[in-house]
């Protein structure tokens, strides 16, 4: 089983869905904006993934951060909570699956790892 993560309204959870749907794989989805995102999950995808992977320094919540609350989220030991805090800067979507977890969504990454 698949478990999606992400925010229901962002355009690449919603390719990623539709890619799910196609691909006829069973999934759950965690919105993780209102039902929050668990602490130790979030380590364990920096601790998987890395922390460039999983912070998402794009998005307009990032950049709406203050310095010190950037420089929390540029050191793996405190941008867990940061995360947790603020669920938007999480890179949508995150996939965790049987073999491991996708972050973000790039459709060959995941024909390999889901196919």
């Amino acid at each position: 089983m698949i478990h999606l993560y992400g925010i229901p309204n962002c355009d690449t959870v919603k390719k990623a869905r539709v890619w799910l749907d196609k691909a006829g794989k069973a999934y759950t989805f965690h919105d993780y904006k209102k039902e929050g995102a668990d602490p130790e999950r979030v380590t364990r995808w920096i601790g998987t993934a890395g922390l460039d992977a999983v912070v998402n320094r794009k998005g307009t919540t990032y950049r709406a951060l203050s310095d010190a609350d950037k420089a929390l989220a540029a050191d793996s030991h405190t941008a867990a909570a940061l995360l947790v805090q603020h669920p938007s800067i999480i890179k949508r979507p995150i996939a965790e699956h049987e073999n491991g977890i996708l972050v973000g969504f790039r459709e060959d990454e995941w024909s390999a790892a889901l196919l």
